[in-house]
């Protein structure tokens, strides 16, 4: 194996280390902090290692960094993925394959997420689990948060559990099917077979024929998203656009919930907002 550019990963490191602030990843400032960056000792403590071993990888006179520690070093320095795999190739490895779990909330969309108390918002991964909702969404959906195992995510149950299907007019169910279908296809295309999108489809292959029946068909997702349809069990019917923001390094997509103003759909879900997680449906 190739043992890299020791200059070029040592310049790399203080360029991402003089970039990450004290607030970025919870350290107080302090008065007497006069440059921008965070210290090496910082970083080193970050990276779950010695100050010594980081300070002579930036100097550069340190050995060989291992591909565990490289990973550590991305982990502390907040790196984004293609930034890590950088990392990797200075290092004179082969940057690790990018298994896509979807299981943190990245900071960026948290904040985004915070300010939408009021509206049905959540976000949910490529395989349909949701990993965190406002209170109104909750209202709207139900806690989706609270299932476990493959029943986390949203493909699973609609094919698998007739009560996941209540909140749909039961006219769209055909589409939303397919909507769904095509939606694990796009994911199944991106991660492969060997992968946890790959074991959700063989899962519902053999518990849902109508799920194998329109994987065989292999529709694909449009450009455009018709409004949705919930029957509300507390607020009656919601004709609701969905916008989608996505976050590609994790994988994951912030969905927000709307009406259009002065429609009966939306002095619903302005209704909904004000019951609250009280409202949510038990289904």
């Amino acid at each position: 194996m190739d043992t890299g550019d020791r200059a070029a990963l040592a310049a790399f490191l203080r360029t991402r280390r003089d970039a990450l602030q004290p607030e970025d990843v919870g350290l107080p400032r302090g008065r007497r902090r006069r440059t921008g960056g965070l210290r090496r000792e910082e970083v080193a403590a970050l990276c779950d290692m010695s100050a010594d071993y980081y300070s002579r990888l930036e100097q550069p006179r340190g050995p060989h960094p291992s591909e565990q520690m490289l990973a550590a070093i991305a982990r502390g320095l907040r790196l984004s993925l293609e930034e890590r795999d950088h990392l990797f190739r200075l290092a004179g490895h082969v940057a690790p394959r990018r298994i896509r779990r979807g299981d943190h909330v990245g900071p960026g969309m948290m904040r985004i997420l915070e300010r939408l108390e009021d509206t049905p918002a959540q976000v949910v991964n490529h395989l349909g689990e949701t990993l965190k909702q406002t209170r109104t969404a909750v209202a709207l959906l139900g806690d989706e948060r609270a299932f476990t195992g493959w029943a986390r995510s949203l493909h699973y149950r609609w094919f698998t559990e007739p009560a996941s299907r209540l909140i749909r007019p039961e006219s769209d169910h055909a589409e939303h099917s397919r909507l769904l279908v095509a939606d694990l296809h796009g994911a199944y295309a991106h991660d492969g077979r060997d992968s946890r999108a790959g074991e959700l489809v063989e899962e519902l292959r053999t518990a849902s024929a109508e799920f194998a029946a329109l994987w065989d068909r292999r529709p694909v997702l449009g450009s455009s998203c018709a409004p949705k349809r919930f029957r509300h069990p507390q607020v009656g019917m919601l004709e609701l656009h969905c916008q989608t923001l996505v976050d590609p390094d994790q994988s994951q997509r912030l969905l927000v919930f709307t009406a259009v103003p002065g429609t009966e759909s939306h002095v619903n879900l302005r209704l909904l907002s004000v019951l609250g997680e009280d409202a949510r449906p038990r289904g």
